[in-house]
């Protein structure tokens, strides 16, 4: 039987301020509130809210239907703060039993592509913070922009993760079909599902675009594409932003309605919903997925070219995961200096400096240049590398810090040992107290079932009579 997957990115990009070359080591908040606020605002407004409120109904409403999302670490902070309304609304559809959560890099930045140390810390805190909020322990993961290659697909399965979402680009898959599972090919520990981007674009991109060949696309005939694929084409991976739904296609264009009667044409059709760890657990490997070099679901190119094409792009991303700045940054406790690192190292910033052409038309915040965005970053994190380098002295080591390091990490897989033994121990107690309770019980069952004993009709021998004590010789003469 054929099954969707149907998953929804969250993230919203943090907008930085103007910030000069002369405030450097004056001023260390580097966030445009004012802008940060009126995005998510409005991003809540006219798409989260109506869409996940759709969504919520459908999970409620039709038997067959589930999907997933992936949040990074910096939206769900910025919707805890501005729209805690939206994490109201994935709790609830997280309840329904019919929704998964993927793990993904906290900061929803570069990290797999400049530091491993830092990228599996992140998909581990965003791990925890799943958990915490939703009560899902992730078992598949998606890098930020499914930014994919062999090497990352070794690391998600160095950290336990059963399957990561890819995109399904041309120049990787040749004459292979998105619609298998196929294993990575340096570690087949871990299953690679690809996005079918020509059916998530229909949708993300296509969908109110009137000059389209298939204008207007209607519920029936969007499933009936997937039903006549070729027989054995039975995973089908469609994956967009949420914010699709009412920001890049406007709520007037009926884009909910759509959405709405996906599952009832399904069920029509034979075909099914299924969650990213269902399908992994459904479906074995039918042959490697060699991806040596990078790619993603960016720009025609399907590559990073968007985020490291070129020079300026490549200086800001060598400073910001220069060694000596990561180790530093993992070994510190200061929450204020992690959570600017988080928003710094978001992707939109690399992406604001491009300059490729684009497609479909980019906003650069306030930025009237890619050369602007660059030197804005440059002076912020100019600021941000003077703070960090203060909180340790300059003869600190870069191995010193990674001893720290590697001593905090190893305590806490010391207490995560500690913790399984421990509940061993608990439930060893508990089987023990269980047998003494029963071994307690037994002999007064056991008295109470065995029949009384006979008595005995034999006389019983006469008692002999103890020989009288005689009174000592004093005694007697003193009676004389």
């Amino acid at each position: 039987m054929k099954q969707i997957c149907l998953y929804f990115e969250i993230h919203q990009p943090v907008h930085l301020k103007r910030y000069r070359f002369f405030e450097i080591g004056k001023d260390h908040y580097y966030y445009d509130d004012y802008e940060n606020e009126r995005a998510i605002r409005d991003t809540a407004d006219n798409s989260y809210v109506p869409a996940l409120t759709t969504l919520l109904e459908m999970c409620k409403q039709n038997d067959n239907f589930k999907c997933c999302f992936s949040l990074s670490g910096v939206a769900i902070e910025m919707l805890e703060q501005y729209a805690p309304e939206v994490i109201d609304l994935l709790q609830q559809i997280a309840e329904t039993g019919k929704a998964d959560f993927l793990a993904e890099p906290y900061s929803h930045g570069l990290a797999s592509l400049g530091s491993e140390e830092s990228f599996k810390n992140e998909v581990e805190r965003l791990a925890h913070r799943v958990q915490e909020l939703f009560g899902v322990t992730p078992k598949v993961m998606r890098n930020s922009n499914l930014i994919y290659s062999d090497e990352i697909g070794s690391m998600a399965a160095d950290m336990g993760y059963k399957g990561i979402m890819v995109e399904g680009a041309k120049h990787i898959l040749g004459w292979k079909s998105p619609h298998y599972v196929y294993s990575c090919a340096v570690d087949n520990r871990i299953s690679v599902l690809m996005r079918d981007y020509k059916l998530s674009d229909d949708i993300c991109l296509r969908f109110s675009d009137s000059s389209w060949v298939e204008h207007p696309l209607m519920a029936d005939k969007y499933i009936d594409w997937i039903a006549n694929l070729p027989q054995g084409e039975e995973v089908i991976n469609i994956g967009m932003e949420l914010c699709a739904i009412g920001m890049f296609q406007p709520l007037s264009s009926n884009i909910l309605d759509f959405i709405k009667a996906l599952p009832v044409c399904a069920a029509q059709r034979g075909i099914g919903f299924a969650t990213p760890a269902e399908i992994v657990d459904q479906y074995q490997p039918v042959d490697t997925m060699e991806v040596p070099y990078p790619m993603s679901w960016n720009d025609e190119e399907r590559d990073i070219s968007g985020w490291l094409g070129n020079t300026m792009q490549r200086e800001a991303f060598a400073k910001l995961y220069e060694e000596k700045l990561v180790g530093r940054i993992l070994a510190c406790k200061d929450r204020r200096i992690k959570q600017d690192w988080d928003r710094l190292q978001a992707t939109n910033n690399f992406q604001y400096m491009t300059t490729k052409p684009q497609a479909v038309p980019m906003l650069r915040s306030f930025y009237d240049s890619a050369f602007d965005a660059f030197t804005n970053y440059m002076n912020i994190l100019g600021d941000f590398l003077k703070r960090v380098n203060d909180l340790f002295s300059e003869n600190v080591e870069n191995d010193e810090l990674n001893a720290l390091y590697t001593q905090i990490a190893n305590l806490g897989d010391e207490l995560t040992v500690k913790e399984n033994e421990i509940s061993v121990l608990r439930a060893r107690l508990e089987k023990f107290e269980g047998k003494a309770e029963k071994v307690e019980a037994a002999p007064a069952i056991e008295e109470e079932a065995a029949p009384a004993p006979k008595k005995c009709a034999a006389k019983k021998a006469p008692a002999k009579k103890a020989p009288a004590k005689k009174a000592p010789a004093k005694k007697a003469a003193e009676e004389k």
